[in-house]
């Protein structure tokens, strides 16, 4: 397949094959080292073949990047394109299953190492809706004294790309931020100039390793197939979107129709016929909801009609 449109390390899998291939350790750990804010010395890289066939059954869990940090600290990294319902329940899944894979039965409980979970969003998360800054970084703490973490086992960074998209546009933030060029770079690699190339070596890494996938055929296959399959999946969720809606406002006329007939008000029973009329439903739907006979609901009709000759 032949394509002129670039590819973005927004496409989770040309995040995964930039950031979770072993012998890209350097890159991941300058951009882990910049969003945890803390300097990372090694990286060790979990590699997992990626095949097509994972691509198009959206194997969870596969385009993740997984790394274990220099102190024993267990990292994943998710880029996630697509809007997911109970995203923060996912997160927190994630985190659980690596933090309970680092020990047996029998083991004590200071084997348990720090885990971090870092998801990076095309999306704003409902739930985080009012906090402004589009990095965040989430522990366990105490509800009064905000100021005191119970354990530091658990690290979850969330990072917004909408939220950082208005920030640069307002001038509220600057590419000397680690962590908002490193976020630049993930979503438009083209707006990462020679300038900021020569100060960050790491990022200057990530784009030459990108320019291998775009020129590599089989690569780039499989970036725009999951491209394609990222686009297929949100066209159905439109589509389910908007069937749903119709449906619920139909529904909801059916049943104002149903509420308004029971209040037993002779006009506003006319009125809610005719409108239900206006909508679309048959005279056979209208009798069915209204319990009225097929000439009465004629009768109502041909006078409203005769109203507005």
């Amino acid at each position: 397949m032949e394509s002129n449109e670039a590819l973005v390390p927004t496409n989770d899998y040309v995040f995964k094959r930039i950031f979770g291939r072993i012998g890209n350790e350097d890159i991941t750990r300058g951009l882990i080292s910049a969003i945890i804010g803390e300097e990372i010395q090694k990286v060790e890289l979990k590699d997992s073949p990626i095949l097509e066939k994972d691509l198009k059954d959206d194997k969870v869990g596969v385009l993740d990047v997984k790394a274990n940090l220099d102190g024993g600290e267990i990292c994943n990294i998710e880029m996630q394109v697509t809007e997911q319902k109970d995203i923060e329940k996912r997160i927190m899944f994630y985190w659980s299953k690596l933090y309970f894979s680092q020990i047996i039965e029998g083991e004590k409980y200071n084997q348990l190492h720090k885990t971090i979970v870092i998801l990076i969003a095309k999306f704003e998360l409902e739930s985080i809706k009012e906090i402004e800054k589009f990095h965040t970084k989430w522990n366990i703490r105490e509800e009064e004294n905000s100021k005191i973490i119970l354990t530091d086992v658990l690290e979850v960074h969330i990072i917004e790309l909408p939220k950082l998209i208005k920030q640069l546009k307002n001038k509220e933030i600057s590419k000397k931020d680690k962590v908002a060029l490193w976020s630049i770079f993930i979503m438009n690699p083209e707006r990462i100039g020679e300038k900021e190339m020569s100060e960050n070596s790491f990022i200057k890494k990530a784009k030459e390793e990108l320019t291998k996938i775009q020129q590599d055929e089989r690569e780039r296959y499989l970036a725009e197939q999951r491209m394609i399959q990222i686009r297929d999946q949100q066209a159905i969720e439109d589509l389910g979107y908007d069937k749903g809606k119709k449906e619920g406002i139909k529904e909801g006329i059916k049943e104002g129709i149903k509420e308004g007939i029971k209040e037993g008000k002779e006009t506003e029973r006319k009125e809610l016929i005719i409108n239900m009329h206006k909508e679309g439903l048959s005279v056979e739907d209208i009798c069915k909801f209204t319990k009225l006979t097929k000439e009465e609901v004629e009768e109502i009709l041909k006078s409203n009609v005769d109203i507005e000759k």
